[in-house]
């Protein structure tokens, strides 16, 4: 009668209940699927095994116990405290094409780009013959560009609390409609106050398009190199933009007529931009977050009014924000400087053609193009904080040799070279920011950062024109090259780039 009583104790003790308790397995990055798995999926991964344990089969009775005997409040404090939207990071990393709507989302983004750069290009061209028509002076229709930073600076306040109470897609059309209204009034030719206010609207629209825009590509795998190649677009509408408004005007046409371009592509964007970020909150949600972790994300997050509303007090005092403004402040002020006065430099100094003087000024967008598509990919492979450094010193290399070779072919030459070596600064930065910014504030962040580039592309140009009124337009070389000196300062400035604990 021992025998089965023994028997059945060791029946009983070669197959003990298992209990796990804690957190899931982590799946390492690499092996993460590309396709999304369903909801039910997901369900059944997240939830099932985190409250139930994991399903085992008879081989995988081993030793679990030690593997989960830490508690979830250990293991957190451990690795440090993250919210809940960066809990998940670890497991899931968007890219191009993962969520498959990420492509027209990126289509989109570049037809917005390449807007910008039609837009930003065009004024340089067209500025002599608004001094013409307006009778105006250089300093008066400078205007255009401080109501353009003024409308920059507006929506930084804002553009989190827009994208918080609208959703991304509805603040992206929001962004189109902004910029369709301002071209509205440019072809038309109003009065030269409508037109300076005109600028106004373009500059809201196009600030709250990149502080979104660029926050979003950045956080993508291989996020500099995708960016560097929107910004790309950006300058390929820069090369055919003094193009185009040159061969309008000098064939008589009113030089309104060139804004029919851009205010076609802004109103096709208010349907591209609104249906491809459709859903955007969901899917930027990693995918191993159910429908239920995400409600409560959602709740947690309308709760937190007084966090939202102290958004732009913290990213002001983050360091980074503070030199990051400062540095692409002076970034785009050089580069809108170049573009808006270099034309009028060639055409006084250097005695050149009105009409080849404005294809002058495609070949420095040209060099922006080249740069951003070619030169982000090898930026990135040596590491975008000391390209930075090098870019800067090449570009301001090349700018010094326009000023001192008189030689309009020779200084054609070099500032597209200028452009060559600007080209990559942009996203390069902007992906240095992103790394040292906390996740949370990082739209804030960097549209203030916008803002303030938008500032240094109204505030420096503006200057020259005002120089230029007095001292001509040679007075553009010692400013750029001070703008340059003055990235150099705050791009050493910045704090070092640390790798992301959450």
């Amino acid at each position: 009668m021992s025998a089965p009583i023994l028997g059945a104790f060791i029946t009983h003790a070669s197959k003990p209940e298992v209990s796990v308790s804690g957190l899931s397995p982590v799946l390492h990055r690499d092996q993460v699927f590309t396709s999304q798995p369903t909801h039910h999926e997901l369900d059944e991964l997240k939830w099932g095994e985190r409250l139930n344990g994991p399903k085992l089969t008879p081989e995988a009775h081993v030793s679990i116990d030690q593997s989960f005997s830490r508690p979830e409040e250990e293991l957190e404090s451990s690795q440090g405290v993250v919210s809940p939207h960066d809990r998940v990071v670890d497991a899931f990393i968007p890219s191009a094409s993962n969520p498959p709507r990420n492509r027209w989302r990126l289509a989109a983004a570049g037809v917005m780009f390449l807007l910008m750069g039609l837009n930003d290009a065009a004024t340089g061209a067209l500025i002599p013959y608004l001094e013409k028509e307006y009778n105006i002076s250089y300093g008066v229709v400078s205007l255009i560009f401080i109501t353009n930073a003024i409308g920059f600076i507006s929506v930084v306040p804002v553009c989190q609390l827009i994208e918080a109470k609208l959703g991304r897609a509805r603040s992206y059309v929001v962004a189109a409609c902004l910029m369709s209204t301002g071209y509205t009034a440019l072809v038309c030719a109003p009065p030269f106050p409508v037109v300076v206010l005109s600028f106004y609207f373009l500059g809201s629209g196009m600030g709250l398009f990149l502080a979104m825009t660029n926050t979003f590509i950045v956080n993508l795998m291989r996020g500099t190199v995708i960016l560097g190649a929107m910004h790309g677009l950006y300058g390929v509408g820069g090369v055919v933009s003094p193009m185009i408004a040159t061969a309008i005007v000098t064939r008589g046409i009113r030089w309104s007529y060139f804004y029919f371009i851009p205010l076609s592509l802004a109103v096709s964007s208010i349907l591209f931009m609104g249906w491809s970020y459709k859903g955007f909150e969901d899917d930027a949600a990693s995918p191993l977050l159910t429908t239920l972790e995400r409600t409560a994300s959602r709740q947690a997050a309308s709760g937190s009014e007084i966090t939202r509303s102290h958004l732009l007090r913290r990213a002001l005092n983050e360091k980074t924000t503070l030199l990051g403004a400062a540095f692409i402040f002076f970034y785009q002020g050089a580069e809108v400087a170049i573009s808006g006065w270099v034309i009028s430099y060639l055409i006084t100094y250097r005695n050149g053609n009105p009409t080849e003087a404005g294809y002058i000024g495609s070949g420095f967008w040209l060099g922006i193009t080249v740069g951003r598509f070619v030169l982000t990919h090898f930026a990135h492979k040596f590491g975008e904080k000391r390209a930075v450094i090098a870019l800067t010193v090449g570009a301001a290399a090349f700018q010094l040799l326009v000023w001192q070779v008189p030689n309009i072919i020779g200084n054609a030459v070099a500032e597209a070279l200028v452009g060559l070596f600007l080209g990559p600064v942009y996203p390069c930065a902007t992906a240095i920011f992103s790394k040292l910014l906390p996740r949370n504030m990082q739209v804030t962040a960097l549209s203030v950062v916008g803002g303030m580039g938008s500032s240094g592309g109204a505030l420096v140009p503006f200057i020259t024109g005002m120089l230029a009124q007095k001292l001509g337009t040679v007075v553009l070389h010692p400013i750029v090259l001070i703008s340059f000196a003055a990235m150099l300062v705050t791009w050493f400035l910045l704090p070092r780039v640390e790798k992301r604990r959450e």
